[in-house]
């Protein structure tokens, strides 16, 4: 039989450490960070984000092919509406931009670029967080604009967080962590999260209740207190 692996308890945040980190961010980065701690979504799934899945009026964002190759819906924040619609504005000219100089193409999955030919050009098939440049695909050689490098994420993320002298170990799925620990804190029944988060067993999502334990989160007061 193999060994089982340890169970961790994740790194969570309070929330004014996650407004801390935020405050030093900026730019596209800074954009991507409140999105996950906003949606709870993984830093890939951010990225991977196409316009056609940001739904403004009823504020309902759509995750496609999630871990485990499955579709889940969660929140547009409302304070992210106006910064996210500013954004997609320039994507928007940087499509326009490519249209007019003969590219424009996306990825497309699933060989959707087959069954519908002229899809890849279409606005609301492009990567919400689009990179500043275009690159080769070095499968087909086409010339795409692809979305922003992961890494790139990551290291604001890192500089961030040591601008602000947080001494816990942060990475971008900490704030996967800190959205659904968060929720709990507010009332929120885990049900829900796990819906959010879109974990298919609701053991998964139950460790955020043991993070909860474990920081006092269920006010339990020590009986030290009571002496």
């Amino acid at each position: 039989m193999r060994a089982r692996k340890p169970r961790r308890l994740p790194v969570v945040l309070t929330k004014d450490e996650v407004r801390s980190i935020l405050t030093e961010m900026s730019g596209t980065p800074k954009l991507v960070v409140s999105l996950l701690y906003g949606t709870g979504m993984r830093l890939l799934e951010g990225l991977r984000l196409r316009v056609k899945d940001i739904d403004f009026v009823t504020r309902v964002i759509v995750v496609r092919d999630g871990k485990g190759q499955k579709d889940r819906r969660t929140m547009l924040p409302m304070v992210l509406s106006d910064p996210m619609r500013e954004h997609l504005e320039v994507v928007r000219v940087l499509h326009q931009r490519d249209l007019g100089e003969g590219y424009g193409e996306v990825w497309l999955p699933h060989a959707l670029s087959r069954k519908y030919p002229n899809a890849a050009r279409e606005w609301g098939w492009q990567y919400v967080f689009a990179a500043a440049g275009r690159s080769t695909d070095p499968r087909s050689g086409v010339v795409r604009r692809h979305h922003v490098e992961d890494s790139g994420i990551q290291k604001a993320v890192r500089s961030s967080v040591h601008r602000t002298g947080i001494a816990k170990p942060v990475g971008c799925h900490t704030f996967r962590h800190c959205f659904a620990t968060h929720l709990l804190q507010d009332g929120y029944d885990i049900r829900t999260i796990q819906e959010l988060l879109g974990h298919a067993d609701l053991k998964t999502t139950m460790i955020y209740t043991h993070v909860l334990n474990q920081a006092g989160g269920r006010g339990v007061k020590s009986p030290l207190e009571t002496l």
